[in-house]
């Protein structure tokens, strides 16, 4: 079973900057890669961004790039989702996945363990 335990939400002016972590259980997290999503009330859950177990390859949904940066330290079990230039409608709650199973990097369902999440608003 691997835990995972997010960090680093809050309550931010749109235009601003937050930076979430994950740190992962387990002594296999460099086999992983690792997912970002996000679900606003009322809303879908939703892809933010994907890294690959070694950090080489990074994805984003097209609502984030540019301004969302997704990186992982695997001495540290953690991977970290630096969100820039904050806006209103990225106020959500975050949740990292770890993703083992081949399959799309952006469909929920092939994402294996998940953590609780951390809430991120943003104010106008």
């Amino acid at each position: 079973q691997v835990q995972l335990v997010e960090s680093g939400g809050g309550l931010v002016q749109a235009g601003g900057s937050l930076r979430l972590s994950c740190v992962t259980s387990g002594r296999t997290f460099s086999t992983y890669a690792m997912g970002w999503f996000r679900q606003a009330p009322g809303k879908e859950r939703e892809f933010v961004a994907y890294v690959s177990s070694t950090g080489g390859t990074t994805l984003y949904a097209d609502s984030v790039k540019g301004r969302f940066t997704i990186s992982r330290d695997n001495a540290k079990n953690t991977v970290y989702l630096q969100m820039n230039s904050l806006k209103p409608e990225d106020t959500a709650v975050y949740s990292c996945a770890v993703k083992r199973r081949s399959g799309s990097y952006f469909a929920a369902e092939y994402y294996d363990y998940w953590g609780q999440g951390t809430q991120v608003t943003v104010s106008s």
